[in-house]
This record gives C-alpha cells, sequence and structure tokens, in this order.
C-alpha cells in the first residue's frame, strides 16, 4: 500500500455574519480577506472579532474561522481608530518639533483631545496647519505600523534614552516581563490596544486651535465615521479640566506612574484624603453660589451620565446647604416616569427609559411651580416592578426652603420649557478626567463610570458584570444624545473623579470581570477592562471616608440611607 501525507488545503474559509463565505489563501491577514468585501461594510474596517476574540487586521488566518468585521461604527473600531491617530500626530509631531513634548490630555466630546506642549510656546495657527500637513503625508505615504514584543529592560532603556520618563515610571511597576510596541516611521512607542495597519487607514482628522493653550485632535464620531463634525465650544468643561490639572501637578501626581509610586511610598492615605478634601471644597463653593442667589434660586437642578455620583453628591449639597441655614426638599425625578406602556421604544422595540418623552414633564413642570407657590402637592410615586405611577405622599414646602432635582434630564431645555430660568441653578456631575497611563495613552472616563456601575449593580442588584456590559452600549447611546449635547448649560460643573479609586475599585471588580464567559461578546470588553486594570495597583479603601462619591459604588456610605429632615410631610408621616 503507497501511503502518502496529507498535503495541508492552500487555502481556508472565512465565515462573516451574514452568510458570506470567503476563501483565500492560507496564512493572509484578516484585513486582506475582509478587503474583498469592503463594500458590504456601513463603515471603513479598523479590527475584527475572530472566533470570539478581537484581532488586529494584520493577525494571519491560518485555520478556518468565523469573523466580524470591527468597523468605526462600533465601540472597539472607534478605539483603534482614536489611538492609531494619536500615534500618527506624535510621530508627525516630533518630525516637525523634535525639542518639544506632546500631551494628549482629555476627551472634549464631540470628537476631539485637548493637547498640549511642553517645552516651546503653544503652537501658533501657521505650526498647527504644518503640524496636519505633516500628518497628511504620513497618512499618503501609507506607511505601515508593526508591532513587536521588546523584553521589559529593553523597552525601559529604549524610553529612558528619549527621556520620556512618565513611561519609564508606569514600566517600572510592570510585572509582565516583556511589552507591546508599535513602530512608525523609525519612532517606537507603547499604545494600550490593538492599532491599524498603515497610516492609510488614518484618513479622517482635523486640528484646531483651543483655548490659548492647546489645540484639539478632531476625530469623526461614531455616527459619522468618515466626517468631522463641527466643534461645540466647551469653555465650562475646559476650565474644569485645568482646575483638575492644577490639582494633580501641586499633588505631584501627574500620570499612573506617579501614582504608582506614591502608593508603593505610603502615601495612599495622604493621596485619599487629599482628593477628599477637593471634592469637600467643590461643594462648598457650590453651595455658596446658591446661597449667594437664596432669594431667586428656587429649584437647582443636579444632571450627569450613569455612575457619575449624582445621588451622592446631591446629599452632600443638601447638607452644604444647611450650613448656610438653606433647608432643601429632594425631589425625585425617576418617580415621574410614565406607566411603562406609553414609555417610548427605540428602534429595536426595546423601551427606551432614556427617552425624554418616559417622564411625566408637564406634571414635573406643574408640581413645581404648585410647590413653589406654596402649594401642598400630591407627588407620584412610581413602582418599578409593576411599572406603574401611583399616588405617592403630600408635601408642602416650608417658607425658604429650595428643591434639589436630580435626574438624567436635569440640564434639557425641554424638561422645563416654561419653568422660569433665574429660579434655578443647574449643576452638571461627572467623572470628567481620570489619571492618563502616560502622556499619549489616555485612561477614558467612560471606564471608570463602567467598572463603578459593574461594582454597585453586582453589590446592589445582583447583576453579573456581563448583564452591566451588555446593556451599557444602551446608557451610552442614551447619554449621548441626552447629556452630553446640554453639559454647557450648567451653572457650575462637579468633577467627581478621584485619582485614586481605580485602585481601590480593582479588587472588587476583577472578579467580576472574570466571571463573564470566555466565548461570550462581553468577554471582549472585560478583557479591555482587566488590561487596564493591570497598570493599577490594589489598593485598600480603609481610607475612603463614609460620605465619598466612591462610596455609592462600593459600599459603606453613611449617606445611603441618610435624607435631611423636610418636614414637608402634610399627612404626618414625615419625621
Amino acid at each position: 500500500m503507497n501511503i502518502r501525507p496529507v498535503q495541508p488545503d492552500p487555502e481556508v474559509n472565512v465565515y462573516l455574519p451574514d452568510g458570506l463565505v470567503l476563501r483565500g489563501p492560507r496564512g493572509a491577514t484578516i484585513g486582506a480577506f475582509l478587503q474583498a468585501a469592503a463594500a458590504r461594510f456601513p463603515a471603513p474596517v479598523m479590527g475584527a472579532v475572530v472566533n470570539h476574540a478581537l484581532q488586529e487586521l494584520t493577525t494571519p488566518v491560518d485555520l478556518e474561522a468565523r469573523v466580524t468585521p470591527v468597523t468605526m461604527q462600533d465601540e472597539d473600531g472607534a478605539r483603534i481608530y482614536r489611538r492609531s491617530l494619536v500615534f500618527l500626530l506624535s510621530v508627525a509631531f516630533q518630525r516637525v518639533f523634535p525639542q518639544a513634548y506632546l500631551t494628549v490630555d482629555y476627551s472634549v466630546g464631540a470628537g476631539g483631545y485637548f493637547c498640549t506642549v511642553q517645552g516651546r510656546p503653544p503652537l501658533s495657527a501657521a505650526e498647527l496647519t504644518r503640524l496636519e500637513a505633516e500628518m497628511r503625508a504620513l497618512v499618503e505615504a501609507d506607511l505601515p505600523i508593526r508591532r513587536s514584543e521588546v523584553p521589559l529592560r529593553e523597552a525601559i532603556e529604549h524610553f529612558r534614552r528619549l527621556g520620556l520618563h512618565d513611561k519609564v515610571l508606569l514600566l517600572r511597576f510592570r510585572r509582565k516581563p516583556y511589552l507591546t510596541l508599535y513602530e512608525l516611521d523609525g519612532q517606537r512607542d507603547y499604545n494600550f490596544g490593538y492599532m491599524v495597519p498603515s497610516t492609510g487607514y488614518l484618513r479622517w482628522f482635523a486640528l484646531e486651535p483651543a483655548d490659548g493653550q492647546g489645540f484639539l485632535l478632531r476625530f469623526p464620531e461614531r455616527d459619522a465615521p468618515t466626517r468631522i463634525k463641527p466643534a461645540r465650544p466647551a469653555p465650562k468643561l475646559l476650565a474644569t479640566f485645568r482646575q483638575y490639572g492644577d490639582w494633580l501637578r501641586r499633588l505631584g501626581i501627574h500620570y499612573v506612574g506617579a501614582l504608582n509610586e506614591a502608593i508603593a511610598q505610603g502615601r495612599l492615605a495622604e493621596i485619599i484624603l487629599v482628593a477628599e478634601a477637593l471634592h469637600q471644597q467643590q461643594l462648598a463653593a457650590i453651595a455658596q453660589s446658591i446661597a449667594e442667589r437664596r432669594e431667586q434660586v428656587r429649584v437647582v437642578l443636579v444632571a450627569g451620565p450613569s455612575s457619575a455620583g449624582k445621588t451622592t453628591f446631591a446629599k452632600r449639597l443638601a447638607v452644604q446647604l444647611l450650613a448656610h441655614g438653606i433647608s432643601s426638599f429632594s425631589l425625585e425625578m425617576d418617580n415621574y416616569f410614565v406607566d411603562r406602556e406609553k414609555t417610548p421604544k427605540d428602534a429595536q422595540g426595546r423601551y427606551d427609559f432614556e427617552h425624554i418623552d418616559a417622564l411625566q414633564r408637564h406634571r414635573l413642570a406643574r408640581d413645581l411651580q404648585r410647590l413653589i407657590a406654596g402649594e401642598a402637592v400630591r407627588l407620584p410615586r412610581y413602582d418599578f416592578p409593576s411599572g406603574r405611577s401611583l399616588p405617592g405622599r403630600q408635601v408642602r414646602l416650608r417658607p425658604g426652603q429650595i428643591i434639589i432635582l436630580e435626574g438624567l434630564h436635569g440640564l434639557n431645555p425641554d424638561l422645563l420649557p416654561d419653568f422660569p430660568l433665574a429660579h434655578t441653578f443647574r449643576v452638571y456631575v461627572s467623572a470628567f478626567t481620570q489619571l492618563n497611563l502616560d502622556r499619549y495613552n489616555r485612561v477614558s472616563t467612560t471606564d471608570t463610570r463602567l467598572l463603578r456601575r459593574i461594582v454597585r449593580d453586582a453589590r446592589e442588584r445582583g447583576y453579573t458584570a456581563q448583564q452591566t456590559i451588555a446593556h451599557w452600549e444602551m446608557v451610552r447611546r442614551g447619554e449621548r444624545r441626552w447629556i452630553f449635547p446640554y453639559q454647557e448649560q450648567a451653572d457650575v460643573m462637579f468633577n467627581s473623579a478621584l485619582v485614586y479609586e481605580l485602585s481601590v475599585l480593582k479588587p472588587r471588580v476583577e472578579p467580576l470581570l472574570l466571571q463573564i464567559p470566555p466565548r461570550s461578546q462581553e468577554r471582549i470588553e472585560a478583557k479591555r477592562l482587566l488590561s487596564l486594570l493591570e497598570w493599577f495597583p490594589t489598593a485598600t479603601d480603609r481610607w475612603v471616608p463614609d460620605n465619598s462619591i466612591l462610596r455609592e459604588f462600593i459600599g459603606g456610605s453613611i449617606l445611603k440611607d441618610f435624607t435631611v429632615w423636610q418636614g414637608n410631610d402634610e399627612t404626618g408621616a414625615g419625621p
């Protein structure tokens, strides 16, 4: 018998979600396979999910695979694009201004990062035009972005030679013995996450001056992936960022590496106490502003995205107002939900509880007017299990008492269209800033809020991390539509971020993320978050005050069941 070895098939199949089968050479890249079907995809492809794992387009296909393209309309695709664009900017900047340093600081919404330069004055309009031209020249050249793994010691020495001490300090605390670097036009750098294969993918961007101190790196938003939308002025947001940056400089903690070193030196208690003191200082200033307008202000509107810490903020503000002799009455916007069957639905036919028409807006406005006029008002009480609006208690404001109304739509002009603006004080609460890994690798504040929510959902609602992550995209969609466009309408912004919080959240959230099944869609997000948390040391909550914003999520808050005495219950059931 003549037995011969079976030769492997030189070609392999790739199966797309819509049923299309692509056949090509074994070992060809994912990008090469998907390029053949590019016209079928709604936006440019930046990566792919291959057999339940996120992969770069340069990944070779050696076996049959089920592949889902990841485009700029997807969160992971948008991240890959933005991350690669920052690398392009950094390479172009070093070409044009080799003696200066660039920092990509924070997101300003509407598709943009705020950037600053050190070692020279801010860029002029002409210099910004020159820098953008250099970036476009690199794009036209379609240069490859190559990935390599190097020993950690070699990476540290590489960044030490370049004078990038933020990266050196960060890597000093890394536990893995290697680091993934990317190279473009002879420049190597660390980038947290996957990249595009070449500069030719990065065609949509713009550089714009901002605030006289820096400039914006503009990029497309997910709903318009090949178009740069007009920038929305955000002076209050930029001022909030500057305030936080100044505070970090005073504390001597610019990046995560510096935080890690401070914790290693036993300074955790100091960092926590100073961070909490900053919150207290902000709260006191906001209460002072309200007190100065006490003859006019009748309603304090507190708005912000999910897991911003609005509830704790509102309770702490009530305490601060009492210190000024101002009594407040807390009115819950959630009690004004319409009956469930009247709730608007999204494009998939699901109830959209973030929609402004999910609230009884007209009843809310009428009740506010009557309360301010001194009338007794029967408030609604929303029963969440049944989805019904039921009669609640009857209340009457006492003389000089103001209302604190906390909810998603607090800054939306359509919430109270006929209510006098002069009678309101509007506060926007969010975790605006987070400590970045280094001068190029940002830590998204959205990630901070998601990690907060995963911990709280598991502790208070019994939700798994998989359930929270699966619902997060719907939450984010509601924020983009109903919250972020109105943030500059606020009278004041409160930054609820805490410089130490990811280290405290880490031991609570890591076990929850590890429980997500390996082959699930949510595991991709869990893997990314776990990789982020690797950069932070584990910290105890021993010194976290019991009235901290963070306690709203990790537990142990003295404010959880605390209500400032209001004495408004007309039925006699009040305290």
